[in-house]
């Protein structure tokens, strides 16, 4: 059954199938992507993997022309196997890689964790994070002038020698080899970061305009790009719409290059470039009984951090989407870091250590800040929100804002949200448990019934 679905989506070459399979030809030894414009092979020829490891573990080697670790990558909630592909999605956001610190992050046993990954992807964790380390390094040859050594270590190689050992053998081609290949004239780094059409890019560029906060952020008619920094790394990026390729082009300035794997997978969540929409539009249609229209190709525009959003929802309870604006553009110029050309969102210690002199608001409010920014700075890295309900002056609302645009959650409906509120009065009923668990989606929805 599968494979007769993925053998009409390779021969219609439909972008919105890229990623979600590759293809490997045996006549060649080479594996592609649905989308290849090379000359479509025979089926008989054929073999279909839906993870690009599976066919280099089998001996294939990765095709130059359409670039397999150039695809969008899979969404979190695919399948059944929730565990598995959590810890691959971890992996894969360059986020943990030690197999104990990966286990006890989902709450499992690392020998369990072992089994499931042998089970579901047919190869040890260790296994993938090289594979997924060599693809990361293989797009940064292709597309960036970084040296080699520098690539390497990008890529979280330990040693030159790793490197090359784990590439020759995971692609079937030394790193150099490639780069002889490889046509790379730009002085900065520029990548190109795919995704599944349709992208409407109007919708979400407008959304991020009314709350762009200048000059963290800056936006124009195809791009938008913004300001990132942490106590490990700082730089900037601007991704510009591409709209018949299917991508962005994403320009990055960072300070630091063995955090930018990071960096680009969090430029992926910001724009959230991984979410099959056709899917997600689907399983919405079929639950909301037509109490609207659909806007179709909507995405989720995140924030760069929980506690960014964290801060924005704070600033942004019981006032108007304008005021939140200017509340939130004043605490960065009185906090912010900046630079001849840009500012920085402030940190959590900066924001944990002001007294917001320079705000005329409740001193109630005033204190929810301090506590959030208090907690995020004794407790970094903690991606687990709920805890932020034992603040004071932090509530459900807050917290599901910033699960929803500082983590890109899928699944959260901001039922407390006044807007929410006067979008489902104003539409037939239906209901919403039915549209997990793409409820994020249906939340972004809602609010453009408002426009």
């Amino acid at each position: 059954m599968i494979s007769s679905y993925w053998q009409k989506a390779r021969q219609s070459r439909d972008h919105r199938f890229d990623g979600l399979f590759y293809v490997a030809v045996k006549s060649t030894g080479i594996y592609c992507r649905p989308i290849c414009p090379a000359p479509t092979a025979l089926e008989k020829n054929v073999v279909y993997y839906e993870f690009a490891h599976n066919a280099a573990q089998d001996g294939f080697r990765p095709c130059i022309r359409c670039r397999p670790d150039s695809a969008p990558g899979s969404a979190a909630w695919q399948g059944t196997k929730t565990t598995a592909l959590r810890a691959k999605q971890l992996i894969d956001q360059h986020n943990e890689h030690d197999c104990e610190k990966l286990a006890e992050r989902l709450g499992v046993s690392s020998r369990y964790l072992r089994r499931l990954f042998k089970q579901h992807f047919g190869l040890s964790v260790t296994q993938y994070r090289i594979f997924n380390q060599c693809h990361f390094a293989k797009k940064l040859i292709q597309e960036t002038n970084l040296p080699l050594t520098e690539i390497a270590f990008s890529a979280g190689f330990k040693s030159t020698r790793r490197f090359n050992d784990a590439f020759l053998k995971q692609l079937n081609i030394a790193p150099s080899t490639l780069r002889k290949t490889t046509n790379v004239k730009r002085s900065t780094l520029e990548l190109i970061l795919p995704f599944r059409p349709p992208y409407n890019w109007l919708t979400l560029r407008s959304f991020i305009e009314k709350r762009l906060i200048k000059p963290v952020e800056w936006v124009s008619e195809n791009s938008y790009g913004r300001t990132f920094s942490n106590v490990l790394y700082k730089g900037s990026f601007t991704a510009e719409f591409i709209k018949d390729k299917h991508h962005f082009k994403v320009k990055i300035d960072i300070d630091n290059t063995q955090y930018l794997q990071s960096v680009i997978n969090n430029i992926r969540r910001v724009l959230d470039l991984d979410a099959d929409v056709n899917l997600i539009e689907t399983h919405l249609s079929k639950n909301i009984n037509e109490a609207f229209p659909l806007c179709i190709g909507l995405r989720l525009p995140g924030i760069w951090s929980d506690f960014e959003a964290g801060i924005r929802a704070v600033l942004g309870q019981q006032v108007s989407v304008a005021a939140a604006h200017n509340l939130v553009t004043k605490l960065v110029a009185e906090l912010g870091e900046n630079d001849l050309k840009h500012a920085y969102f402030p940190s959590a210690e900066q924001v944990a250590q002001s007294n917001f002199d320079f705000f005329k608001m409740p001193q109630a409010r005033k204190n929810a800040l301090h506590n959030l920014a208090l907690f995020c700075t004794n407790n970094p890295g903690n991606s687990d929100l709920d805890l932020w309900l034992d603040l004071k002056g932090i509530g459900p609302w807050t917290v599901n804002y910033a699960k929803l645009r500082g983590q890109s959650q899928p699944d959260v409906l901001l039922e407390g949200d006044l807007g929410i509120k006067k979008a489902q009065a104003a539409t037939n009923s239906f209901n919403s448990e039915k549209c997990t668990p793409f409820r994020s989606y249906l939340t972004f929805q809602l609010w453009q019934q408002l426009s």
